[in-house]
Formats: C-alpha cells, structure tokens, sequence
C-alpha cells in the first residue's frame, strides 16, 4: 500500500510550509488510494509543548486532512531508540563524544586556518577528536554524559556506494536514482550525532526507525532534507531497514527569499484562519 507521513514538531505554530508539505503527503495518498499517517516529533522535551500539539491537530484538521489512527508520538518510543543505539554501541558503531559545538568550531579551523570548513547536513563535518582506537576497551554500558556518534568509516565499511529513488528534486535538481558513494559519507558528512545527551536519539535515528514502524513507502518532505536522506539511507542498511521512496518538495520561502521558520508567526495558519482566510485560499497560499 502507498503510504505517506507528516511528521512535525510541536515547537510553535504550523506555518504556510507545514500546510504545503502536509498537504502535498496527503494528496499524493488519496492520488493513489493510499494512507496519509501523522507523527509528532517530541523528542525535543525542552521545546515541545501539549499546547503546540493540540494546535498542529486543529489546523489539519481545518486544512481538511484526516488520518489513520493512532497518531505516534516519539516522546513515547525513547526505549525502543535506546535498544536500537545499544545493539549499535555493541557492534563497535557508535561512540561517546564529549565536545562542545565550540570544541567543534576550534578543532576544524585549528589544522587549516583560512581553509573554508566542511558544511554537512548537521553543520561543520566532525573532525573525529573523541573518535575512538580501535583497540580499546569500551564499558558494556552506554555512557549517559554524552552524545553519540555513529562512526561513519566502520557505518560503511565494505559497501562502495548507495542508492536512493527521488520522485521529486533536489536542492540542484537532482531526481531519479540518486547515487552517492561511502567516501563521500566519510569526508563529507561525518560521523554525524545518533543521540544527543539531553534527548536520548536525534532526529536521524528517530526518523529511521518511525518510518519502518509506520511502514511509510514515500517519505515527503522538504529540499533541506536532501542531503540527509544520504545519513537515513546508511542507517537503514546498517538496521536492515526497508527504504522508502523519497519525494523532496521546494521550500515555501518569505518576500527576501528566505524559508518559513516557526518564528515567523505572521505565516502561521492559525494566524490566517483568525483573519477570515478559507482552507482554500491557505492551499492557494501554500501550493500556487
């Protein structure tokens, strides 16, 4: 069965984006008499708000969208993200790191200085200072005082290249059979954070493994998401997980040409929905 996914955070209003993206997953699953299925990303305790969550199912539900029930929520799949991080700490694939963003910044700038830094999907390419030898000893217990990152090199060790389908566009138009290679992971992307101190996964991990869960066939979601897709596909072959179909959609963007973010409250549906506007005219908004 097709079956399509929107997946927001509850961290502040849905805005003309959201309602694109939403809506796109969803008439791309009547299109095809599939399944159109809602998951809140909560794993941002820090962020997420039952107020936030609330307004996300009113103004869907104002779009005129339904979906399957339950909803998944991730707040409620920490210990399954915590099985999966361990089985990977047993395999040699992920391990602890202490530094700081700051640490980051220093040890990248340090060895070339006026050399312009490797930008990948989650920021600055990791140099690997907490990397570790692979003949030490490491506890049997996942240290709980630090992030964990997957280490890239061992992640793809033995396979050359990976493989994707893309319905929609990338960034730079790519569509198709997206290939990239293992050389590029490791020089370009990184050993990227699987679980962040203060949260317990990231939203790599999670996604992954919600996916298969929700047994999502066609992922929808926007350009930004393009070159992560390359970190899901990996950990979806390290996991032995099915790989969905991928649609990446172009980014509702502001007058100066810049992508809607949830503090730009001025966009917010909410916002339109006071002011008189009709759920067809928020479409013509968000889809012209």
């Amino acid at each position: 069965m097709f079956r399509t996914r929107f997946a927001p955070s509850p961290t502040g209003p849905l805005h003309l984006g959201h309602a694109f993206s939403a809506l796109l997953a969803h008439d791309m699953a009547v299109q095809h008499e599939g399944e159109f299925l809602l998951r809140i990303e909560d794993i941002d305790r820090s962020r997420a708000r039952p107020e936030w969550e609330n307004q996300i199912y009113e103004d869907l539900t104002w779009l005129g969208l339904s979906w399957s029930k339950p909803v998944m929520r991730q707040s409620e799949r920490l210990q399954i993200y915590k099985h999966t991080l361990q089985t990977l700490w047993d395999r040699k694939l992920i391990y602890a790191c202490h530094c700081s963003r700051k640490d980051i910044a220093a040890a990248v700038a340090a060895p070339q200085e006026g050399a312009d830094p490797l930008i990948g999907p989650d920021g600055l390419v990791y140099p690997g200072t907490c990397r570790p030898d692979n003949s030490e000893d490491r506890p049997d217990t996942i240290p709980t005082d630090a992030a964990l990152r997957l280490d890239m090199a061992r992640a793809v060790a033995g396979q050359e290249a990976f493989i994707f389908e893309e319905t929609g566009n990338g960034p730079s138009g790519a569509h198709g059979r997206i290939t990239f290679t293992a050389d590029q992971m490791i020089h370009e992307i990184g050993d990227i954070v699987l679980a962040r101190r203060d949260m317990g996964t990231s939203y790599h991990l999670s996604v992954v493994l919600d996916d298969a869960a929700q047994e999502i066939t066609h992922v929808v979601r926007g350009q930004d998401l393009f070159d992560a897709t390359k970190i899901h596909v990996v950990l979806q072959h390290l996991l032995n997980l099915p790989q969905p179909i991928y649609h990446h959609h172009d980014l509702v963007r502001d007058e100066h040409g810049k992508r809607l973010a949830k503090r730009d409250d001025a966009r917010a549906i909410s916002l339109y929905r006071s002011e008189g506007l009709s759920r067809q005219e928020i479409r013509s908004l968000a889809m012209p």
